[in-house]
This record gives C-alpha cells, sequence and structure tokens, in this order.
C-alpha cells in the first residue's frame, strides 16, 4: 500500500508541475499576443479592393511569397489558411484573410477591408451590405436528429 501511495504522490507532484509550467507558459503567449495585435492595429489600412477567389489551400499552394512562407511556423505550414486573391488598384494579390469573415466576403465584388500587411482583418461592402453565402445543405444525420428532437 506504501508505494501504491508514493507512486500516486509522485504523479501529482509531477500534474502540480505542468500545470505550473502551462500556467507561466499560457500568460506568455498572452504577453506575445497582445504586442502583436497592437502591432497589427499600427499597421492598418483601408482598401478597396475586388475579390477575385478565395480558397483554403495550404500555405505552400497559397502563392504568398517565399519570404513569407518561411517566416510563418512550422506547425502552420501545413494547415489550411482562408486565402483570397484581390485586385488591390491595378495589381493582383494575395492575402491571407481571418477565418471569422472567410465565409461573408463575396466573389467577383468589390469591397472595402481593413488590412494590415498581407492580412485581411474586416470587410465591409461598399454598394450595399454583404450578402451571406447560402447555407449547406444538413447531412443525413443531421435531419433525422433534427425530426427527432421536434417531437
Amino acid at each position: 500500500m506504501s508505494t501504491l501511495g508514493t507512486v500516486l504522490l509522485i504523479i501529482l507532484a509531477v500534474l502540480i508541475v505542468l500545470l505550473i509550467g502551462l500556467y507561466f507558459f499560457g500568460r506568455k503567449m498572452q504577453k506575445k499576443q497582445a504586442i502583436q495585435q497592437e502591432q497589427m492595429e499600427a499597421a492598418k489600412q483601408n482598401v478597396t479592393m475586388l475579390i477575385i477567389d478565395k480558397k483554403k489551400m495550404k500555405l505552400k499552394d497559397s502563392g504568398l511569397p517565399q519570404m513569407v512562407i518561411d517566416q510563418t511556423p512550422k506547425m502552420m505550414r501545413r494547415s489550411k489558411l482562408p486565402i483570397v486573391k484581390a485586385k488591390v488598384g491595378p495589381k493582383i494579390m494575395t492575402l491571407v484573410c481571418e477565418a471569422s469573415i472567410f465565409d461573408s466576403l463575396p466573389v467577383k465584388r468589390e469591397v472595402k477591408a481593413v488590412v494590415s500587411g498581407l492580412y485581411i482583418t474586416s470587410v465591409r461592402g461598399i454598394r450595399g451590405s454583404l450578402e451571406t453565402a447560402p447555407k449547406k445543405k444538413a447531412g443525413f444525420f443531421a435531419r433525422v436528429k433534427g425530426k427527432f428532437s421536434k417531437k
């Protein structure tokens, strides 16, 4: 019984040390995020652009400059990002969009966007409001679940 108690105490001590480490790591990451947010706020510009195309694609396939790809963390290179091709003035640019506004971006329409570097942070329509994309069809299980939950 005493060996079981010592094993449990060791496991408990390791868990406490891990929680303390995660707490300090989280605070450090929050400070970094706040600094990055301030930098993005300082560099934001209002731009009128024509959205040509939008897709979720991997960073290496996106057409962004190689310098941008090299600066991203290795874990982010494999994940899919919301990429937007837009005509800004006379130039066609590839931009990264915020995931929360990606669905509301209209294709083949002119919009006013707030851009910070290559990152679109918000968007609004020039002529009227933005139309949201049509909702996707519910899958089989969602329809069945909806039928049974109504009763």
